[in-house]
């Protein structure tokens, strides 16, 4: 005997609602790349490959709000940040840090997409209308964009506009992420460990290499098999873990060797923030010193640098009266100021600039 209707007693219990959601390929038709965001994205991805392969000899720069709650905000850093990329870019590639989905170790905001009305109302397709919108615009101002992979089926939204992603400390040791990862069209940065282990990361990378067979979208919403090539361009980001840094010249010595060991790529990018600064925004300068102090002791496998900024520093709790946000501060981790970050990034430029030839 079959059962062909649903039956509420033992299928989709704990479910209260499924909504249909707008596909990829209908959020591409509202929001259609541009030739100009088509030019940025291509020339980010292929600057960001050469840095990887050794053969453009500038630091990669992630740098911008730990994440995006006010869009306008981030056109107004966006504005101040490509003046400054064009100012220093012989010696930095700076790509701005365009995070939307925020990863929760319990609970609290999960970011623009999944609530863009910052009021648990969680309106994702509006979500993702305001993200795609930004990447665009951003993209058209000539500015190359990072984000951080999370949910496995936002790429098929946004992946078009991305000329760098990283995968977090909680998920490196996904197998979900690591199979999205091989598939991505973009350099993809794997974080160690919360323990500051590099184990799990050297393992996403030498899996992420590989091509694999999963289940996902497909640009018109159908879920599928996708089969992927594999990412020649993961490579991992140091972030510190259980509150110790790891960015010294001991830490760096100690990646590379585990890196070697794995045969992965040895190239490693250094996130300022998180426990490398003990979670404190204005000790992110004192990291960027010591990593340009490395380059100019000879370093060659530090490629990058992740930097959590905004235009004011500090963090705010979500209040309930939304009138009441601080126009330009975080609402998840703490930043550096924009002027702060001016003057980092404008000294560790002027530090390295004349031994990254011999790189």
């Amino acid at each position: 005997m079959s059962f062909l209707t649903h039956h509420t007693e033992i299928d989709d219990v704990n479910i209260e609602k499924i909504t249909p959601l707008i596909t990829p390929a209908e959020l591409k038709r509202t929001y259609p790349l541009s030739s100009q965001a088509f030019s940025t994205v291509l020339h980010g991805r292929k600057v960001i490959e050469d840095i990887l392969d050794g053969i453009d000899k500038r630091i990669l720069v992630v740098v911008g709000p730990c994440s995006i709650h006010d869009v306008n905000a981030a056109h107004e850093y966006a504005d101040k940040l490509k003046v400054l990329a064009d100012e220093l870019k012989d010696e930095l590639f700076i790509v701005m840090r365009v995070y939307f989905e925020k990863p929760r170790t319990t609970t609290g905001w999960k970011g623009l997409i999944n609530d863009p009305n910052m009021d648990d109302s969680f309106d994702i397709e509006k979500g993702l209308g305001m993200a795609r919108k930004l990447l665009l615009e951003l993209n058209e101002k000539g500015l190359p964009c990072a984000t951080e992979a999370l949910d496995p089926n936002t790429p098929q939204y946004m992946q078009d506009l991305i000329s760098w992603s990283a995968i977090g400390a909680r998920t490196t040791e996904s197998q979900t992420h690591r199979e999205m990862s091989s598939g991505l069209s973009c350099p993809v940065g794997f974080k160690n460990g919360t323990d500051g282990s590099m184990t799990v990361a050297v393992n996403a990378m030498q899996a992420v290499s590989s091509g694999h067979s999963f289940l996902g979208l497909s640009s018109d919403g159908q879920v599928s098999i996708i089969k992927s090539k594999g990412n020649k361009y993961a490579h991992v980001v140091l972030r510190g873990g259980n509150d110790q840094p790891n960015y010294d010249e001991t830490a760096i010595a100690a990646a590379e060797n585990e890196l070697a060991r794995g045969k992965t790529n040895g190239k490693i990018m250094v996130d300022a923030s998180h426990a490398n600064s003990g979670k404190d925004p204005y000790l992110q300068p004192m990291v960027i010193q010591n990593i340009a102090g490395q380059i100019q002791k000879g370093n060659k496998s530090i490629m990058g640098l992740m930097i959590e900024s905004h235009l004011k520093g500090g963090r705010q709790n979500i209040p309930a009266d939304l009138s009441q946000l601080e126009y330009g501060k975080s609402v998840t981790d703490g930043c550096l100021d924009w002027d702060s970050t001016v003057d980092v990034l404008r000294q560790f430029a002027k530090d390295v600039k004349e031994h990254l030839p011999n790189r």
